[in-house]
């Protein structure tokens, strides 16, 4: 595997391999191997999950870290992606880390014989934060087949919905919508229903942050309440869940919107873990794509 920039790209065995190493990381079965390998992040939008995990990722793996940020680096100046890329290539970097507002940015860099991770690209692909939701995932089931799964909110413009579709039909497993009309995606597969018509019956509740500054007409109108009683995830709705379902948000939350505050933390909830598992599944990706 050279690089990581969609899990359109992953076979099924790929991804089951990079759950089984994350968790082999994470158990301590497999030791860190990575001393003396160069890699550089490029977070071109803000980040805190995704960015902080890759960096105790890398240092877990005894990587070491050129540091790079956009505000102080030639960018500024008018330099483009891939001259940005080369440079670091060119300096001696075994792999970039790169999250960029521009869908598929990555298509100009993969000739360039750089292992690319894509950190998000826009409202593309997120394929390490699918990872880490699919090891969430196992860990809970042992298992994808047969599973059902409600992905709820700003389908549109999130690129952890269009991932998750992806990776989890591909492994069995059977994924529907739930969104206001303006959000839902006509050029993405999938039924889109009604939350309070599954909420009894899903194995994940998967829900999604609101995507504020993605919505070029202002989420035309968008309230807070009006937006949690219809697809938020509240008191009701969670005792109507089954006994093993669990729920899953990529964070960062709006408590009270997408989810009611207390339910952060609830015993379903598996938020903290998903944090947790994302440094293992980078830890795993970054050895896959470097090593291959």
């Amino acid at each position: 595997m050279k690089h990581l920039v969609s899990m359109a790209n992953l076979s099924i065995e790929e991804m089951q391999h990079l759950i089984d190493t994350a968790i082999q990381y994470k158990t301590g079965v497999v030791q860190p191997h990575l001393k003396g390998k160069y890699i550089a992040n490029l977070f071109f939008e803000n980040s805190t999950r995704t960015k902080c995990s890759f960096e105790m990722a890398e240092q877990r793996l005894d990587m070491k870290r050129i540091n790079f940020d956009t505000a102080t680096s030639s960018v500024n100046k008018g330099e483009s992606l891939y001259d940005t890329c080369r440079t670091l290539q060119s300096i001696g970097c075994d792999a970039l880390v790169i999250r960029h507002q521009e869908n598929d940015y990555y298509n100009q860099l993969l000739e360039m014989g750089i292992p690319i991770i894509n950190a998000g690209d826009g409202s593309g692909q997120h394929p390490t934060q699918s990872l880490l939701d699919l090891m969430t995932i196992y860990e809970e089931f042992g298992r994808f087949e047969g599973l059902k799964v409600v992905i709820c909110g700003d389908i549109k413009n999130s690129r952890v919905a269009r991932s998750n579709y992806h990776s989890l039909t591909a492994l069995g497993a059977e994924v529907v919508f739930s969104s206001p009309e303006i959000w839902q995606d006509d050029q993405m597969p999938g039924e889109y229903v009604e939350l309070d018509d599954v909420i009894s019956d899903v194995d994940v509740v998967m829900l999604l942050r609101v995507q504020h500054e993605r919505h070029d007409d202002g989420a035309q109108g968008f309230e807070a309440n009006t937006y949690h009683e219809q697809y938020g995830l509240s008191q009701a709705r969670y005792d109507r869940m089954k006994e093993q379902a669990v729920i899953m948000h990529p964070a960062p939350v709006n408590r009270g919107v997408e989810i009611a505050n207390h339910l952060v933390e609830a015993p379903k909830s598996r938020i903290f873990k998903q944090m947790e598992n994302g440094v293992y599944v980078r830890m795993a990706v970054l050895t896959e794509t470097i090593q291959s």
